[in-house]
């Protein structure tokens, strides 16, 4: 892998996590914080949509809303054990 895939996998994963916090809670996370929930939502959502069936594309923008979707996924997840 080089240097510009790890860049756009950082890109990926911060933009990714700072819309599932704009959508869940209200607001973004710090920036790290923007790229882990990024990227596990990624590896949730690239174990999820195949097992249902759900192909969103190819691409970068495709990539975004793919991990947008699996951080949702584990903001709401985290939300709902916290409040149990």
């Amino acid at each position: 892998m080089g240097i510009e895939s790890i860049l756009v996998f950082l890109i990926v994963g911060a933009v990714a996590g700072w819309l599932a916090g704009l959508i869940v809670s209200g607001g973004g996370f710090s920036l790290l914080g923007n790229i882990v929930i990024g990227i596990v939502g990624a590896f949730i959502a690239g174990l999820l949509f195949p097992a249902i069936g759900i192909s969103i594309g190819t691409g970068i923008f495709s990539a975004i809303i793919h991990s947008t979707i699996g951080a949702v996924i584990l903001l709401v997840l985290i939300r709902v054990v916290k409040q149990a």
